[in-house]
């Protein structure tokens, strides 16, 4: 039994899939490129990494890619939500979302039954695919992309990890809130804009601190 699809057919997928993103969103500044990894695995053809999708979108196309991409493409899991702060950046480029997704042969079944996939027999739409979407916001204080929690549950928990940690704002997310952070951080308080110092930076900055933002470590002052 196979258990793992074949680099042909993951090219195959790939670049099927590339070009209907690249078909049905002409003209919106939505592009798709095949990429491949960089860890390799032996083919007939020798030694070269899976492939993946790799898409540029603009913020306000988002929710009709998402869309189009979990019910026309069967792009059913969202693994991880991402975003880099880039402050340094020119004028239209000081933050980073990126969306890792990927489609999967996973239905829904009746009880008592399982169904069996052999990956090398896999076709067309069950052939497994990586996706990783893009979205490049301009500087500012107030980087906003939409919610895509409705989309894929997966989002929901993604992107309050990103909120409470970069500080990207999801607009129209339900009930967003810290999870890693303490519940009572200062409202503009995100450890991973470039702005804040590393805790043995030498600066009074603020940290991340069981007991809250009031109290200086008994540490402080010494090199990291």
């Amino acid at each position: 039994m196979g258990m793992k699809i074949t680099l042909e057919q993951n090219a195959e997928a790939a670049s099927t899939r590339a070009e209907a993103v690249n078909s049905r969103f002409s003209g919106t500044g939505i592009v798709a490129e095949v990429v491949a990894h960089s860890d390799g695995v032996e083919g007939t053809r020798g030694r070269a990494g899976y492939s993946f999708i790799r898409i540029q979108s603009p913020s306000q196309h988002w929710v009709a890619l998402a869309k189009w991409l979990k019910y026309d493409q069967g792009v059913n899991y969202c693994s991880m939500i991402t975003g880099t702060h880039f402050p340094d950046g020119d004028e239209d480029h000081g933050w980073d979302v990126v969306t890792h997704l990927m489609t999967i042969p996973v239905r829904n079944v009746e009880p008592n039954t399982a169904e069996i996939h052999v990956a090398e027999d896999l076709k067309g739409a069950d052939i497994p695919i990586e996706y990783e979407v893009t979205i490049t916001l301009p500087q500012g204080d107030s980087p906003t992309v939409p919610s895509v929690q409705s989309v894929w549950v997966g989002a929901n928990w993604n992107e309050k990890e990103t909120w409470d940690l970069v500080g990207i704002r999801f607009s129209d997310h339900k009930d967003m809130f810290r999870v890693l952070n303490p519940h009572d951080s200062p409202v503009d308080f995100h450890p991973l804009q470039k702005q804040h110092r590393l805790r043995y930076s030498g600066f009074n900055e603020m940290y991340d601190d069981p007991q809250g933002f009031g109290r200086k470590p008994t540490d402080e002052g010494r090199v990291k």
